[in-house]
């Protein structure tokens, strides 16, 4: 062999090893296996305890479901949890602690709306992309002053909406209400009576501490008013309690819950009281009931045998949470950005454009409206022997 020719063969084979080297190089330089770090502000004490526990439950749930799934590429999710106790002031706290920790790339916030709404300012100016698991419109509208801050659940304007429908086919043309007296239920509120108006049904309401844990009062000045039905726009726990109250009167009408009402699949103790009311909520609270003819309602299936196999019951809030670590996730994956970085001005841009058939329904979040569940997320449930069922 000429002495050209195998320095050439040599030349070249020096070039193979160069460039397989350099691509294992490269390829694990692109792989990135950081943690994707969820910070969470969650009521784990306090008078919004329950609602907090059962958002901690899924949130974890759903972790783990992810992180086993492979579809992180080698990433895993991590949940930092603080307590706000149900505490405004305690949630800014947290927010404040959260923003400053350079490896949380976002934050879930509970069902606290006073949390939320107080915690805006904050959320805004640190620049730190936060889903609020709370009610209130308020806490993602509007949309100029909200930029890093999202919203998942029913929205009031929906809610009222749908239950006006069955209101007006049931016939019922007297209303009393028992409303939260907080920024959900004042906007409740206002919703209900625009509807209500259009459809001619009248309405009255007494109001409700979120604290309260004795709502008979209430409960008995809308009775005497005879109304044809009682709508309960509280939270789940308030809720079951003032049906039982409303079963202790001589008021025989119908019982509509709000979609914020929605609790446990299980009525418990409040089963005889609450037997025949009207829930508006989304389907997966009864997806037993529902043939799974598509892949999404397949997937809500599954979560809801998921859940109830962990924890021996099924809330209806635990989807909102598990959807919430999803839109994080799958932004997170797609915004990209330097590897081991935490981008999150990238993840506010891509959470903005979300679409998604979640666990709660069909979410779409767009630069003019951060509350991304659908009013076709909502459906209308009856409570029968001790169970929320499909109604129909």
């Amino acid at each position: 062999m000429s002495p050209i020719r195998s320095a050439t063969i040599a030349a070249l084979a020096s070039a193979v090893v160069a460039t397989t080297l350099t691509g294992c190089q490269f390829g694990e330089a692109d792989t990135d296996t950081s943690p994707i770090v969820i910070a969470v502000d969650l009521e784990l004490s306090g008078a919004a305890a329950p609602v907090g526990r059962t958002y901690q439950r899924a949130l974890e749930l759903k972790r783990d479901q992810l992180n086993s799934s492979g579809a992180l590429n080698g990433r895993k999710i991590e949940l930092k949890f603080k307590d706000n106790r149900s505490d405004a002031a305690e949630s800014l706290r947290n927010i404040a602690d959260f923003s400053s920790d350079s490896q949380v790339t976002a934050i879930i916030m509970g069902g606290c709306n006073e949390c939320a709404l107080g915690a805006v300012g904050t959320i805004n100016e640190k620049r730190i992309p936060t889903i609020a698991l709370a009610a209130s419109g308020g806490v993602a509208s509007p949309v100029a002053d909200r930029r890093y801050v999202f919203k998942l659940g029913p929205n009031a304007a929906d809610s009222a909406a749908a239950l006006t429908t069955e209101l007006r086919r049931n016939n019922v043309r007297k209303v009393g209400a028992l409303v939260s007296d907080d920024d959900y239920g004042r906007e409740g509120m206002a919703a209900l009576k625009s509807e209500l108006d259009k459809a001619n049904i009248t309405l009255r309401e007494q109001k409700a501490k979120i604290t309260d844990t004795d709502v008979n009062q209430q409960v008995r000045q809308l009775t005497s008013n005879k109304p044809d039905a009682l709508v309960f726009w509280t939270p789940p726990e308030q809720a079951t309690l003032a049906a039982t109250s409303a079963q202790q009167t001589t008021f025989r009408g119908s019982l509509f819950f709000d979609a914020g009402a929605a609790g446990n699949l299980f009525l418990g103790g409040a089963a005889k009281a609450t037997e025949r009311a009207t829930l508006i909520f989304t389907q997966t609270m009864v997806i037993d009931d529902v043939i799974a003819t598509t892949p999404a309602k397949a997937a809500r299936r599954q979560w809801f045998q998921d859940y109830t196999a962990r924890f021996g019951g099924y809330n209806g809030a635990s989807s909102f949470a598990a959807d919430a670590v999803q839109l994080i996730a799958d932004a997170e994956l797609r915004a990209g950005g330097e590897i081991g970085k935490v981008d999150r001005d990238g993840l506010r841009d891509v959470l903005e454009t979300s679409q998604m058939d979640g666990l709660s329904g069909p979410i779409r979040m767009t630069p003019d409206n951060h509350s991304g569940l659908m009013p076709q997320a909502l459906t209308t449930l009856v409570a029968r022997n001790g169970r929320w069922r499909l109604a129909g």
